[in-house]
């Protein structure tokens, strides 16, 4: 499987294309492969100077304001998915472009469970894994959430099953999709790197379009955008559709009726006490549920996983109480229906603080809630917070911060004890933050006065 890969680019000009963590990688699976040929890195930062390249003679850099330009004169490009390529002309050479996601579909496809979707891939993602995992099977949890999918490949056997979770990034060039794909669900989001919401739900499609007959593909048949992207394209696996109802039942049905799952009308889940609170989360276990089922799990034992399962970092993350006040953190929530979700999932939240990049989604949706809602006090944080709260200020007190320090210190004073401040942006933390983990870090530490 290593072979076939490295094979492909023995004797090619290779770029790699970003140099973070899935670019650093990249060169070192391609380097213990390829001792002699000539790589290149190309990166808006130089990493010329870096340690790791002291030995090599073969390594060669692009760098600077303008290093997006020449990229056709490579044979292979290998794109780390952060890599911001939508604002130019790739015609020509877009067929050379590939990722690691791709590499890997290309050689272990039959081996792989995709999943994909705006909101709730890495809880769905990670809920699988703890269902293999704890089943014996030979599992990983690789890609989007945060291990690139070559780095362990030394490990995978025949019959070892990988999780990935798939950004639409990593999906955007793939030509090759995985023997069992999920779409959790579209939303807005992204339209900053993707440019179009057509274009970012094409990439997610990405997912099915290249599976075949035998292939399984599980989606969401309650989403609007999902729908509508489900008909336009003839999709040759055996599909199964998962939604919230009891309705239109079929042998490929996972519907729930009174807390019971049912997988056409065998009863697969029935719900319990768990961990993971919300009905949003309930979706995401159909999802872990029904491919239990198809696998041939024990499905009593998945279940007893699913209870267990604490969540994920940053997510409706229970800080603690202080002041009084029971703080939450859901830094993850980057668009508005997941921080709708948590909000109606903790039901008493009395102080909301939320806002950040302004990457052109449509909140109207959002403002209707926050006005209908009962949340005392709307802390907004920029550039979306402050766009939101304009809007309500005549309907809810509304606070201004332009720092976490800020937002926290107007939660203490105003929300009420023991009730709930929520973080939960319902945007992108890039504005003035790495991502959403240091976002979540940094209010974590405030909150706790360390």
């Amino acid at each position: 499987m290593k072979d076939k890969i490295i094979e492909k680019f023995r004797n090619k000009n290779i770029a790699i294309l970003g140099f973070g963590k899935e670019g650093i990688s990249t060169y070192k699976f391609l380097r213990e492969g390829l001792k002699d040929e000539k790589i290149t890195i190309i990166d808006k930062v130089d990493k010329s100077n870096d340690e790791m390249f002291k030995d090599d003679k073969n390594v060669f850099f692009i760098s600077g304001d303008n290093y997006l330009d020449n990229l056709d004169k490579f044979d292979y490009i290998v794109k780390s998915p952060g890599v911001n390529i939508k604002d130019i002309d790739i015609s020509s050479f877009k067929e050379r472009i590939t990722s690691q996601l791709e590499l890997l579909l290309e050689v272990y496809r039959d081996n792989i469970i995709g999943v994909t979707g705006t909101k709730g891939k890495s809880t769905t993602s990670s809920l699988i894994y703890e269902v293999l995992k704890d089943q014996g099977k030979d599992t990983y949890l690789v890609g989007n959430i945060g291990i690139p999918v070559l780095s362990e490949i030394d490990k995978y056997k025949k019959d070892t099953i990988l999780v990935i979770e798939m950004s639409t990034q990593q999906l955007e060039f793939v030509k090759t999709s995985p023997h069992i794909g999920m779409i959790l669900n579209l939303f807005q989001d992204h339209l900053d790197l993707t440019g179009t919401l057509e274009h970012y739900h094409n990439n997610k499609m990405n997912m099915f379009r290249y599976q075949n007959e035998n292939d399984i593909a599980m989606y969401s048949s309650d989403n609007d955008y999902l729908i509508a992207k489900m008909k336009e394209y003839d999709y040759k696996a055996i599909k199964y559709d998962v939604r919230f109802d009891y309705e239109n039942i079929t042998d490929n049905s996972i519907r729930i009726k009174d807390g019971k799952v049912y997988l056409g009308k065998e009863l697969i889940y029935e719900d319990g006490e768990r961990k993971l609170i919300g009905d949003h989360y309930l979706k995401d276990i159909m999802f872990v549920m029904g491919v239990a089922k198809i696998l041939g799990l024990d499905l009593e034992k998945a279940k007893e996983s699913i209870a267990n399962f604490g969540g994920l970092k940053y997510r409706m993350e229970c800080i603690g109480k202080y002041d009084g006040i029971i703080f939450y953190n859901d830094t993850i929530a980057t668009i508005p229906e997941a921080t709708i979700n948590a909000i109606k999932a903790l039901k008493t939240v009395d102080s909301l603080i939320f806002g950040g990049m302004d990457r052109n989604i449509d909140y109207s949706e959002f403002v209707k809630f926050l006005e209908n809602s009962e949340i005392s006090n709307l802390i907004c944080m920029p550039t979306t917070g402050n766009k939101i709260g304009k809007l309500l200020e005549k309907k809810k007190k509304v606070f201004y911060a332009d720092t976490l320090e800020k937002a926290h210190e107007i939660a203490v004073k105003e929300t009420k004890k023991d009730m709930i401040c929520l973080l939960s942006p319902a945007a992108a933390s890039y504005e003035f933050f790495k991502n959403f983990e240091e976002k979540g870090k940094k209010f974590e530490e405030i909150v706790k006065g360390e």
